[in-house]
Order: C-alpha cells, then structure tokens, then sequence
C-alpha cells in the first residue's frame, strides 16, 4: 500500500465513515427501522400510502385533507394506456425477457422532459407568474408569460391535450382543490393562476384549451407546497404503478420479443430504391 493510501486511513476515523452517508430519513439498527424518527412497527396500519410517501419527502407527517388531495394526483397520473411511449417501451421490453426490473425501468427511463415533463414545467410556470403577480397583477402577469411563451415558439405546459377534447381527470381534481381551498387546507393562489391561464388561451377560439393531467396535478402538488422537481417525481411514482401493470400484463400473454407493429407489417421505406454495387469497386480477396 502506498503512502499517501495508509496516511488517508490514518486521517479518517469511524465516524468519519458512517458520516459518509449520514441522513435525516431512516434510522436503520439491528431490530429497529424508524423513518423521520417513527418507528416503522406504528405506521403501518395506521398510515397510507401518500402519507408515507409526503412523510418520507417532507419529513412530518400530512394533515388529513393535504393527503388526501396527493393521493387524488397520485391515483389520476397512473396511467394513460399503451400508446404512451413509456408504457410501449415498458411492455416491448417485458417480451424480451429482461424481467419485471428490466420491464419497469425501461418504461420509467422514457420520462423525460417531452414525455413526463409537463407537470413540472407547469409548476415552474405557476410559480414564475406568481412571483410576478405582486408586481403587475394576476391578468398581467398571466398575459405577458403567455405572449413570451408565443414569441419563443413555446407551447404552454399543462393545458390542451392532443387527445382528449377535455381531459376528463382535470374536472374531478379541479373540484377537489376547490374544496380544500373552501376548508383552509390550501390557499388556492396556484389555482388562480391556472385558471386565468385557461380563460386567457380560450380568448378568441371557438374551442377552450382547459388543463389537462399535467396542469391539474401541477396546480395540486404546487398547492401542496412541492418543489417543481419533486412534482414531476411524484408523476413518475404515479406513472409506475401503470408501468408496473401493464409490463406485468405483457409478460403474462407470453408472446416473445415483441416489436412496435405487428408481423407482417413493416415501417415504411422511404430510401434509394434497390441497387447493385457497381462492379469496378470490388475488391479482389482472392
């Protein structure tokens, strides 16, 4: 062993190393797992799902109507069927044997910022227009981000669909954030910004541009008090449990190695047509 190697574990005590990965989030001993200081033998049976998940990110525990409202967003996001590329991938990837694992993270790897990032570029979005509000109010602040937004060639994200006329998840978890901001459970000033967002793109067309998943969820985990990043996060753990159902779905049909079209369809060739190699390029090997 060199010296510069012995004189480095010379210098680095045992706290040294078990500081190395020191945290605020789990407590692991032989005999004991507390998360934020719980003992594990407590929640369960007495909390669900999104409460554990807002307590293992947040670190406290959420009040009734906060968890209930993340798991309104949670349950709404799990899916959208097989024609979202993640879900295809997820499941063309179960034919080919690589396992559940495999399966799951090639579908969760596909979401990205085009496929997945929505939710949280609306969340930056709602935050920018609310930083501004105090300057020029809520009708100003709104149109100026939009006008930008046109300018640069930029869509805005969270509202429109390219498949549904009217996303029917956005009524449902619009409503129950009404009716949070009515107990006190959350301010409602994202929601403001969201919904002149949509009656401000809706000016002027013969049909509206109401939010879709992305937006309403945006506006919920924004509401909530999550950071822009942990909300698109939060999708992806939402988007899994699809993943996780259709790759499982997959695997069971037991077809192998599954491409994108059926056999004996082919995609469409749109190169030189079918040519021979001119003869004087041949080299001799003889």
């Amino acid at each position: 062993m060199s010296t510069a190697r012995e004189d480095a574990i010379e210098r680095t005590s045992s706290r040294d190393v078990t500081d190395w990965w020191s945290t605020a989030i789990s407590d692991i001993e032989p005999g004991v797992i507390r998360f934020r200081g719980y003992p594990v033998e407590q929640l369960i049976g007495n909390i669900g799902f999104a409460e554990m998940i807002w307590l293992m990110v947040r670190g406290e525990l959420p009040a009734a109507g906060q968890a209930a409202l993340l798991e309104k967003a949670l349950v709404a996001a799990v899916d959208h069927g097989p024609q979202a590329p993640s879900i295809a991938a997820a499941r063309m990837a179960a034919t080919c044997g690589v396992g559940m694992h495999g399966a799951m993270s090639t579908g969760v790897g596909l979401l990205g910022d085009v496929h997945g990032g929505a939710g949280q570029q609306c969340m930056q979005l709602l935050e920018r227009i609310r930083d501004r509000v105090n300057e020029t109010g809520l009708e100003a602040a709104v149109a100026q981000t939009i006008a930008e937004h046109r300018a640069a060639g930029k869509y805005i994200p969270g509202f429109g669909h390219r498949f549904h006329p009217r996303d029917p998840r956005r009524d449902p978890l619009l409503d129950a954030v009404h009716t949070h901001v009515e107990a006190g459970a959350i301010d409602g000033h994202y929601l403001e910004v969201a919904q002149e967002i949509e009656r401000q793109l809706a000016a002027g067309r013969d049909r509206p541009v109401p939010m879709n998943i992305d937006g309403a969820t945006a506006v919920i985990y924004a509401e909530l008090g999550f950071a822009p990043e942990l909300g698109r996060g939060l999708f992806i753990l939402s988007r899994s449990v699809g993943i996780l159902a259709h790759s499982w779905e997959e695997r069971e049909g037991g077809r192998r190695i599954k491409g994108p079209m059926p056999p004996p369809l082919l995609p469409t060739y749109l190169g030189i047509a079918p040519r021979a190699v001119p003869t004087e390029l041949s080299v001799d090997l003889s």
